[in-house]
């Protein structure tokens, strides 16, 4: 086996390929990354059971051959070195990386222990790949981190119809974004698929820039793998058991009062006022039919600020958010003013658009105590 690549090419599809490596992992061979050269094509892929990743990049291939090496290590020595072509070859079991007068060598995994990757599934539809990052960025700031409780540390995806609506909650917060998409293939009812959110987001970021990507799943099965592919990777992921909770009605706040804000200027107020919050204290916010007044402390040590707001539905209404869940949602949306339904201490909110749209939507719940 030996090729030549540039450089930046060799980062880009190992650096890639490296994310779906374990942290931490007993079996060593899932620690490595498999290079595959053959045909003028360089292929680099990463498994762990839970995400199959696979690049490929244009290189010259002087022989064809396959190799297990330590990813993370590879990774390593490809940052290092210098701009310009890459010469790597497998002399025995020694793997050697050259470019610029530096020479690596690497010592080599058995092959013949590495597990094969699950088949992608089939093409199911398309979405445009940076509406879909920012899309899967809005939700998954919502999902949980406990792993106790999988279910909630998942992005839940429903296809259907011209639509794709993703959604994640992790029973404080709800977080709902819809975007156009196009079927490939018809399914009754739609397809759901519940993806880890901490990897969905991973995916989303490395295919923003590859202007549409594939997706791939059974829509009859209610287990089985979802693939992501757009340009020349392609990812696997494992779908998690179970399905979130509806939130139907929980969007429903029948008699809220109905708040709008600019957003830019609401984030820094919350994060100036927060400053001389202890931890795990609130952010209360007084809403008038004018104003918002935001407050934050106790006793010697507060802070406040008033921002322009108007309210309608009641003359006035108090809530109050952690300031890092309510950072969080503002930073989510990307729209100049924000439309907030209230209805009070200890209850529940959703912010949208000021705008009426309903395609990005995130569910907050106030806390009792006040500040």
């Amino acid at each position: 086996m030996e090729f030549r690549v540039e450089r930046g090419d060799l980062v880009e599809a190992v650096g890639r390929a490296a994310r779906a490596l374990p942290a931490r992992t007993p079996v060593p061979v899932l620690g490595g990354l498999l290079l595959e050269a053959s045909a003028g094509r360089l292929t680099v892929s990463g498994f762990d059971f839970e995400t199959a990743a696979r690049i490929g990049t244009d290189a010259e291939v002087t022989a064809d051959g396959r190799v297990l090496v330590l990813g993370r290590r590879l990774l390593d020595i490809c940052k290092v070195l210098p701009d310009g072509p890459v010469v790597c070859a497998l002399d025995g079991t020694r793997f050697t990386v050259e470019a610029g007068g530096t020479r690596f060598g690497l010592s080599t995994l058995p092959r013949e222990e590495y597990p094969a990757a699950p088949p992608p599934p089939r093409a199911y539809g398309t979405v445009d790949a940076a509406a879909f990052a920012t899309a899967v960025a809005q939700v998954a700031v919502a999902a949980g981190r406990d792993d106790t409780l999988p279910v909630l540390t998942g992005v839940q995806l429903r296809l259907d119809g011209d639509e794709m609506t993703l959604s994640a909650s992790d029973r404080y917060r709800y977080a709902v974004r819809r975007l156009e998409w196009k079927a490939e293939a018809a399914a009754d009812g739609g397809a759901e698929a519940l993806v880890p959110a901490r990897r969905l987001l991973d995916v989303a970021r490395s295919l923003g820039r590859c202007g549409t990507v594939r997706v791939g799943l059974d829509p009859a099965a209610e287990s089985g793998p979802i693939g992501f592919e757009g340009g020349p990777m392609r990812t696997v992921l494992r779908r998690l058991d179970g399905r979130l909770p509806g939130y139907g009605t929980l969007f429903d706040l029948a008699g809220a009062a109905v708040a709008e804000v600019e957003r830019e200027a609401l984030t820094e107020a919350v994060r100036r006022v927060a400053v001389v919050a202890e931890a795990n204290s609130p952010v209360r916010l007084d809403f008038s039919a004018e104003s918002v007044l935001l407050r934050a402390g106790y006793g010697d040590d507060v802070a406040v600020q008033r921002l322009p707001a108007v309210l309608t539905g009641a003359a006035e209404v108090t809530v109050a958010f952690g300031p890092a869940y309510l950072l969080d949602a503002l930073a989510s949306f990307e729209v100049p003013a924000l439309r907030m339904e209230l209805l009070g201490t200890g209850q529940r909110a959703l912010l949208a658009s000021a705008d009426g749209s309903a395609a990005h939507q995130h569910l907050l719940m106030s806390v009792k105590q006040l500040v």
